[in-house]
């Protein structure tokens, strides 16, 4: 019940028993001033019911705030300004390591970790050995290697003597193709104990100097990072055994390059594409680097419902941390100088977008054609005027207020 359906509530009762007890204060008048008494006080009455059944179907159409509550609410007014609604966009984006740049470097056979040679932190260079293995999988390997080499010569030797002796018609021709046959079977078995060799990372370097190993040579295993770049995880102990396809005993990142992956979301993804210049900034808007899109990868994230565009940067200063978040500035072109508010400013009241102005005693709404909208601010067709006063923080409040007002609580009139 509002302010006046309250006072004709309390007041007509009063009203009417005030003038019946003057009436008998002064012995009863004619019974034609009653009647006319009468007749006002009903008109009073009247009039009161007809005001209240107005003030209970007329919408509110403004907030009434005064100066100390606005302050009290955080509501600032502006104004209304020409600007330029550029296209571009700002969107979040990850920094991550370049997958290509990554190694897990894991052991090619099964052995015990004798030596350690590097650690995290430390910063590697290609080839670099990390650490050596004992190892009896791979002396195995080299042992049978050697058998096969010793095996292929004799059987060599066998064919060339063989060969000489059918030459001076002292031995027949099949003595020849039999050794002929044993040397194509040993270099076979050569040929395969080398692969098996090759498979666990032996080259052929370490091979040529299997011959004059010194005892104990032919268990070590050397574990080497394929790539430059520093140690950021190892797993592994002195003592400890490891396997190959087991856990990687060292993780090696090369962060010279990084990836900048840049969150896209649905609405945006036609404006985004390959080639676009992208800046990365901090949340001081401070640029840390520059770069393009490489690729906007076609999936959308289920939990996010996200693209995601790839920048490829170079790090050389190392500057960039993968893990760490900045926000991505991408250039899509496209601006044009008009009436802006801040988007913020903009609600829905009653259906239609609209902006609260100040009047003398409060604030309304007034309706607005909203267009584009780009960096927090948005672009308005028509309803407001450059230089036009409006709340530019606190609208939501407002409309909030307005809407509680509306079931007859508050200060909307």
């Amino acid at each position: 019940m509002n302010r006046n359906m309250l006072f004709a509530a309390f007041l007509t009762p009063a009203f009417l028993y005030l003038s019946a007890c003057s009436g008998d204060a002064a012995g009863a008048g004619s019974p034609a001033e009653n009647a006319a008494g009468k007749e006002e006080r009903q008109d009073r009455a009247d009039q009161y019911e007809m005001h209240d059944e107005d003030d209970d179907h007329q919408a509110p159409d403004h907030v009434e705030l005064s100066p100390a509550e606005t302050k009290a609410a955080g509501i600032v007014v502006g104004k209304a300004a020409l600007g330029r609604i550029s296209g571009d966009l700002e969107l979040p984006a990850e920094i991550r390591f370049d997958a290509d740049r990554i190694a897990r470097v894991s052991p090619k056979v099964e052995g015990v970790v004798a030596r350690l040679y590097a650690g995290e932190g430390d910063t590697i260079g290609p080839g670099a050995t990390l650490a050596l293995l004992t190892s009896r999988e791979l002396a195995g390997l080299k042992a049978d290697f050697l058998n096969a080499v010793t095996t292929e010569r004799l059987a060599k030797a066998e064919l060339d003597r063989e060969e000489r002796l059918f030459q001076q018609k002292i031995t027949a021709k099949a003595d020849v193709q039999s050794a002929r046959a044993a040397f194509a079977a040993a270099n076979a078995q050569r040929e395969a104990a080398e692969n098996r060799l090759h498979a666990v990372g032996i080259g052929h370097e370490v091979l040529d100097r299997l011959d004059g190993a010194k005892d104990g040579a032919l268990s070590q295993a050397y574990v080497t990072s394929p790539i430059a770049g520093k140690i950021i995880r190892r797993t592994v102990s002195l003592g400890e055994t490891v396997s190959a396809g087991g856990e990687p005993m060292f993780v090696v990142i090369d962060d010279s390059v990084v990836w900048a992956d840049i969150a896209v979301y649905k609405d945006d993804l036609g404006k985004v594409d390959a080639g676009l210049a992208v800046s990365l900034r901090r949340e001081t808007g401070e640029s840390l680097a520059e770069g393009t899109i490489a690729t906007v990868l076609p999936i959308i994230d289920e939990t996010s419902r996200t693209a995601t565009a790839r920048v490829i940067v170079d790090n050389a200063d190392h500057r960039l941390k993968p893990g760490q978040f900045l926000t991505a500035h991408i250039e899509t072109g496209g601006s044009e100088t008009s009436v802006r508010v801040p988007s913020g400013a903009i609600v829905e009241v009653e259906g239609r977008q609209s902006v609260f102005v100040p009047t003398d005693d409060g604030f309304k709404p007034t309706e607005v054609m909203a267009g584009g909208s780009a960096n927090g601010f948005t672009q308005v067709l028509s309803g407001l005027e450059a230089g036009d006063a409006l709340v530019t923080d606190g609208a939501f409040t407002l409309k909030a207020q307005l809407e509680k007002d509306a079931f007859g609580d508050g200060h909307a009139h």
